[in-house]
């Protein structure tokens, strides 16, 4: 817990020490209805920018919305990267194997920290999962050959 208050308060500190460097940025404020999702494959889990641009430096603030049983296969970012579950059960397991059967199920309220260079994967179950992702950019993803396995659906994880 003081791991994540450490965060937290460097984070909120950043953000205040940017404002007064700049001090005519405008407030932003973008209500659930106005989240602009796309998804990069047309089918899948599908993406907002709420804030900065991950492949540009600085921070960064993006959701993900998995639909019922839709995954990603193993791969890891450049950097670390902090998210919260905001809706339903976000399911996630460590390494270059996908196994369903060693998912960790998060419920909304969650906190994970994807270090950077650590090889995941992630998804939702049976219902709609929204993850918000906080990173530093400009960050890359690194995707990983899974034989057999192809990205998109799983099943429900038991």
């Amino acid at each position: 817990m003081k791991t994540i208050a450490f965060i937290l308060t460097g984070a909120l500190a950043a953000t205040c020490a940017q404002a007064i460097a700049e001090p005519d940025k405008p407030f932003i404020y973008t209500p659930p209805e106005d989240v602009a999702f796309k998804s990069p494959f047309g089918v899948g889990p599908d993406q907002a920018v709420l804030y900065g641009d991950p492949s540009k430096p600085g921070l960064y603030v993006v959701r993900v919305r998995f639909p019922p049983g839709a995954h990603s296969n193993p791969h890891f970012h450049s950097k670390d990267r902090h998210a919260v579950v905001l809706k339903g059960v976000w399911w996630n397991g460590v390494g270059e194997t996908l196994d369903f059967g060693k998912a960790k199920p998060l419920k909304a309220g969650s906190y994970v920290l994807h270090p950077a260079g650590g090889v995941h994967w992630d998804g939702a179950g049976d219902e709609e999962t929204i993850v918000q992702i906080i990173g530093e950019g400009p960050v890359e993803t690194t995707r990983l050959d899974t034989p057999g396995v192809a990205a998109g659906y799983w099943p429900k994880p038991k």
